[in-house]
């Protein structure tokens, strides 16, 4: 059956001179190799998916590696080159911008040029810096401000401090985990209730949080006197967006039940997930039998619709 052309929220951009530049800047501790990538393999793959437009983001380790005279240069960088392969290609591409974090004042900087002079969609945080997580008052400045502007904010994992297992790279086991944990704090140090007008989107089905939110909403208020009643948390744990990256066809009716078709948006990891492996897990997808008709095309394009007002003028 044919599906409507997706609109991914989960791909990536690897810049060149980025990429060139990492190794002497930390490279990255999580294990994984950076693809080879060019915008027109980037196409080139959407095309083979039915994917109309994917919204770019930088994945982790982002620019944290750089040395802080040097960071909110090479994310400035990373933006406008982002942001030339939109103006290019409007209806095929979209750019989470990035930021120059956990430099505070560079970051809100970043976050004025990206909205105000290069139209970005939304931005990308990675799910802790230098194992500072996202609910942390030490990003409170940020959230203030991407509330202020309704911002969309795509979440990607990042490695987290702890040592990686033999022979098992990061993005594999400790991705998914991390993701959870910047989640449930979030949550539970009330960022997602004093800044609601952002909208988050999680990587990869939000981690295991659809799998064991109640675990988190049902034990948080018996060790915690500051935080809300289970039901208000599993409530607002719902707010979150989920992308479907890498998300098996056993996750899926775990985050169908917890979040709602309404909450979950196409996403593919290209390319660090490679093209074979993303046209695998797009198979699983449109065979999932948990979703009508209607179902798929809102997962697939409809839910982004909602969240990217560029694309109904550019789609």
């Amino acid at each position: 059956m044919t599906r409507p052309a997706r609109i991914d929220v989960h791909q990536h951009v690897v810049p060149p001179f980025w990429a060139e530049a990492l190794s002497a800047n930390g490279g990255d501790p999580s294990g994984w190799h950076s693809p080879k990538w060019s915008p027109e393999s980037a196409i080139e793959f959407m095309d083979s998916q039915q994917i109309a437009t994917g919204v770019l983001s930088l994945t982790a380790p982002s620019v944290v590696g750089w040395k802080p005279d040097e960071r909110r240069d090479m994310a400035h960088r990373v933006n406008d080159y982002t942001a030339a392969l939109v103006a290019r290609n409007p209806d095929r591409f979209g750019n989470f911008a990035t930021l120059p974090l956990p430099d505070i004042d560079g970051a809100l900087a970043e976050i004025e040029y990206a909205f105000d002079k290069l139209d970005a969609d939304g931005v990308v945080l990675l799910s802790n810096y230098q194992g500072k997580y996202l609910g942390d008052i030490l990003f409170e400045p940020i959230w203030a401000e991407l509330d202020r502007r309704g911002a969309v904010v795509f979440i990607h994992p990042g490695k987290p401090a702890i040592p990686t297992i033999d022979g098992i790279p990061g993005p594999i086991t400790d991705y998914p985990f991390d993701t959870t944990r910047t989640a449930v704090q979030l949550v539970l140090n009330g960022v997602m209730d004093r800044y609601s007008r952002v909208k988050v989107i999680l990587s990869h089905a939000g981690g295991f949080l659809p799998y064991a939110s109640h675990r988190f909403a049902e034990l948080a208020p018996a060790v915690r006197s500051d935080v809300p009643d289970t039901e208000t948390l599993l409530a607002t744990f719902r707010r979150f967006y989920f992308d479907t990256a890498l998300s098996s066809p056993s996750g899926l009716p775990s985050l169908q039940a917890f979040a709602g078709v309404g909450q979950i948006l196409y996403g593919s990891d290209y390319p660090y997930a490679p093209a074979s492996v993303g046209a695998s897990f797009n198979a699983k997808l449109d065979a999932y039998e948990g979703f009508n008709a209607t179902d798929h095309a809102a997962v697939n394009q409809g839910n982004a619709m909602r969240l990217f007002e560029r694309l109904n003028s550019s789609l």
